[in-house]
């Protein structure tokens, strides 16, 4: 079984937003998941591209894929890059799809200087987090994410 990495285009739109919706599905928050084709195709393929997407594919069906961007690390005054999503379809989990996105990702990192490649994972994901682990992965366990979203952040972008 072969596996390939290769760069989203936009005639991909479909399958990313399957991707999307499995994952949404897997993290039991499918309610929260309002992208659409439109949406992801204005974002990922518009005037301003805010992310990146590797697609795996397994003898040749699209198997999975890896959605990340740049951050920056003012510390290491370095950018990085920050892996918002990684999903493998169930039927083609075990094949090392995961692991090649996840190194094809370290390769990128390396290739464009970056400081350091970070992602964020549910603390009740056990099988994701010793995967992670077991690639060298360490838990930022010093940190808590915070998120303004909805109202609130409306709220808040308002001035006093």
């Amino acid at each position: 079984m072969s596996v390939t990495l290769r760069i989203a285009a936009e005639s991909d739109l479909s399958v990313i937003l399957s991707f999307i919706e499995g994952l949404a599905d897997y993290e039991k928050l499918r309610h929260a998941c309002v992208a659409t084709e439109d949406a992801l195709r204005r974002t990922l393929f518009g005037e301003r591209r805010y992310a990146e997407i590797i697609i795996a594919d397994h003898d040749g069906v699209s198997a999975g894929f890896a959605l990340f961007f740049h951050n920056y690390s003012t510390f290491l005054a370095k950018p990085g890059i920050y892996l918002e999503d990684l999903f493998v379809l169930p039927a083609h989990r075990g094949a090392g799809i995961g692991k090649a996105l996840l190194i094809e990702l370290a390769r990128l990192a390396v290739e464009r200087d970056c400081g350091r490649l970070e992602w964020s994972v549910l603390d009740w994901s056990e099988p994701a987090i010793g995967f992670y682990k077991s690639l060298g992965a360490e838990p930022q366990d010093e940190w808590t994410i915070f998120r303004v979203t909805g109202e609130a952040l409306t709220k808040l972008a308002q001035p006093s």
